[in-house]
């Protein structure tokens, strides 16, 4: 048995792989223990999946000079003491990182104490933090082909339901279980948990000429939306999707923010999708579905320059003709690593056995 400190967190694209790798880990035997923050994602997630969460303070990259700049120095280097205590309390064998906050004062923690240590960066533009990490190890694993850090292409680790429903699912069955109509094609709409509201407001604009070419949509607006949830003939609108699994299996097409986790889940089924990168940021959303563009496998359009008319354009015309809708759906697949939790689990036990 080997036990891992797998630190990360703030936001989904860091926690999500945290968990699909520690699940798997501990089906195989192993400790896993997390480290992250009292703020992010990761302190109310880890605990519900069954595991021990480990806390430091959130401390951000000072960008510019001011007294929490001149402070910085003082807090990483106690924050890295203190992960060197949780190494030493919890015999941790390696030390795996996903980014954010926690991960910077771990990756340091773990040069000193020797432990062998792995980087997975979850977007084609990695963080300041995985910046740092990459410099201290050589087991690095990327997620997008044209990441800018050098490393095993291992992909995004994503949820098992989601691999599982390629088979596991017809399409007439998830859309009953849904609500929606057996056979109509399906338009998924999904600008993640907290929705996007310039997402939300062309789909309802162009709603009209969606149900006059006989597509129905699935909307999930997300929970700060502030929109009532509305079933209706051709429209199911919902704030949250806890069956995400039977929504992808539902759908022939979606427009969706180009979040890591989501090029994923999508590319590892074959669903082809119109992606409208979130323009905040870093610009790694952008980045991050260039290759599965570039294979054919969806479309990139800019959150200034999408409208209901890009859907009336480009979406109705794509889900309306069957030959160009299974191609995207090949290209998209393509693009998917099904297996990427395996992948980075065996870089891992790779540094460690190393």
């Amino acid at each position: 048995m080997t036990n891992f400190l797998l630190s990360g967190g703030g936001t989904g694209g860091h926690v999500n792989p945290l968990l699909a790798l520690a699940e798997q880990l501990r089906t195989e035997g192993h400790s896993v223990t997390a480290l992250g923050t009292k703020e992010g994602l990761e302190s109310r997630l880890v605990p519900e999946r069954g595991f021990e969460l480990l806390t430091v303070a959130r401390l951000p990259f000072p960008r510019k000079i001011n007294f929490q700049a001149l402070a910085f120095p003082f807090r990483f280097a106690a924050a890295t003491a203190q992960v060197l205590g949780f190494i030493k309390k919890h015999q941790i064998d390696c030390v795996v990182g996903f980014g954010g906050y926690a991960s910077a004062p771990a990756y340091v923690a773990a040069a000193i104490a020797r432990r062998p240590l792995v980087i997975h960066e979850a977007n084609a533009l990695s963080g300041i933090a995985n910046k740092i990490g990459a410099k201290l190890t050589k087991f690095v694993a990327i997620a997008f082909p044209n990441s800018d850090l050098s490393g095993a292409i291992t992909g995004m680790p994503i949820r098992k339901e989601i691999v599982d429903s390629v088979t596991g699912y017809d399409k007439g069955q998830a859309r009953v279980e849904l609500g929606l109509d057996p056979i109509l094609p399906t338009l998924l709409v999904t600008g993640g948990s907290l929705g996007a509201k310039s997402l939300n407001d062309s789909v309802i604009n162009a709603l009209p000429k969606l149900k006059a070419a006989g597509i129905q949509v699935l909307h999930i607006v997300g929970d700060k939306a502030g929109l009532p949830e509305v079933s209706e003939p051709g429209y199911l609108r919902i704030a949250y999707c806890n069956r995400m699994d039977a929504a992808i299996a539902a759908s022939d097409f979606a427009i969706s923010r180009a979040g890591s986790s989501t090029l994923a889940e999508f590319t590892a089924v074959g669903l082809p999708a119109l992606y409208v990168p979130y323009p905040a940021g870093n610009g790694e959303q952008r980045f991050n579905a260039v290759s599965v563009a570039e294979a054919g496998g969806g479309l990139v359009v800019l959150d200034r320059d999408f409208s209901a008319s890009v859907i009336e354009s480009e979406v109705i015309p794509t889900i309306s003709h069957a030959a160009t809708l299974q191609k995207m759906a090949s290209a998209a697949k393509s693009q998917g690593i099904p297996d990427s939790t395996l992948r980075l689990r065996d870089l891992v036990l790779s540094a460690v056995n190393t």
